[in-house]
């Protein structure tokens, strides 16, 4: 989002994020657009999407945007009742297959509410994007609407790569950083450790914190698992550039999970380290292009096996590495941009 604002500056003289600030918030960092962070009485279920959706509408009420970008269906109501009273250009920004994340999958009734909210989402709103050409193609079969393709890439930041203390980092920690929800493989990865000769740190907060930390504790792996919680920005990037390799493997749990094309499989590659990923169709053509990582199935077996390679293979660790910095200066938001800009315009 930081991004995309920071872009959206050079067409419009006002950019202003809105978002919710919840009791593990961190201070806001400073930025040229402004910041706005919603409190919500509740944290969860229908009720905070209702009102969340109503105390959102009630700021664009109060700030009469000229614009407005809403980013996944759980914005989307907000800015539909807002259409309704001024009719302002509206773009929304799809970064997963929404009705098809794991919460989802099984749950019939509330699948088919956010379904009717994506239906109106796309038949009310003026231009749409989405992460990845697989989504894109989803969509636009679906609605016969444009889907562009902006995929959420980093800057590049090759004059700013921290060295490693060793130049034989191979053996250094595992990084994975994201949110710790269902379908991530964090079980996985902690479960895996008992067969690596190495650390891991786990970067983020989600559904399952608690769980997996106690999981840590049931396996007797605390000397071998870090929890970070959240990191601001240049904190992550600064530790990701110390990683031996990065983690990027879901679970097959619906199609979201299956078509995505996620942050950190791009911020490892700017970051200059081999990863191991899903073999899944985005990584897959990532891949076949840049030659940045090993895809493995969503097993512990699997995922042992790969580390374990890439830990003894030199060769293999350094082709990577080298791909990953031939990769990073095409897969960058410089290059995103300009598609973002048009879509504006």
């Amino acid at each position: 989002m930081h991004r995309i604002c920071d872009s959206l500056l050079k067409r419009f003289d006002t950019v202003i994020l809105v978002g919710r600030v919840l009791p593990f918030s961190q201070e806001l960092s400073p930025h040229n657009f402004d910041q706005i962070r919603i409190p919500c009485r509740f944290n969860k279920g229908p009720i905070f999407y209702l009102e969340y959706n109503f105390r959102l509408l009630a700021q664009l009420i109060k700030l009469k945007p000229n614009y407005i970008n809403t980013i996944d269906l759980d914005t989307g109501l907000a800015a539909y009742l807002y259409r309704t009273l001024v009719r302002v250009p509206w773009s929304f920004d799809s970064h997963e297959h929404f009705t098809e994340v794991p919460e989802l999958v099984n749950r019939k009734f509330v699948k088919r509410i956010w379904g009717w909210m994506e239906r109106i989402i796309f038949n009310n709103a003026d231009c749409f994007y989405t992460v990845s050409h697989s989504l894109s193609e989803i969509f636009q079969k679906k609605y016969k609407k444009k889907v562009e393709v902006i995929r959420n890439v980093p800057f590049l930041r090759s004059n700013n790569v921290v060295k490693p203390k060793s130049e034989n980092s191979e053996s250094g920690f595992l990084i994975y950083q994201g949110a710790l929800n269902e379908g991530r493989c964090i079980d996985l990865y902690i479960k895996a450790m008992h067969h690596i000769d190495a650390h891991l740190v786990l970067v983020g907060e989600g559904d399952l914190s608690a769980e997996l930390r106690n999981l840590v504790d049931q396996e007797k792996l605390s000397e071998k698992v870090q929890f970070k919680g959240k990191l601001r920005p240049e904190e992550l990037r600064q530790l990701t550039q110390k990683a031996s390799m990065g983690l990027n493997v879901l679970a097959n749990n619906g199609l979201s999970y299956y078509y995505s094309l996620s942050n950190k499989c791009f911020d490892y590659i700017q970051a200059g380290i081999p990863q191991i990923s899903s073999d899944f169709p985005e990584y897959q053509k990532i891949n076949e292009e840049h030659d940045v990582m090993l895809l493995v199935e969503p097993t512990i077996d699997a995922i042992v096996e790969a580390i374990t390679e890439l830990q003894n293979n030199l060769s293999l660790h350094k082709r990577l590495k080298e791909n990953c910095k031939k990769a990073a200066n095409t897969l960058t938001w410089e290059n995103e941009e300009s598609k973002l800009l048009a879509q504006y315009e």
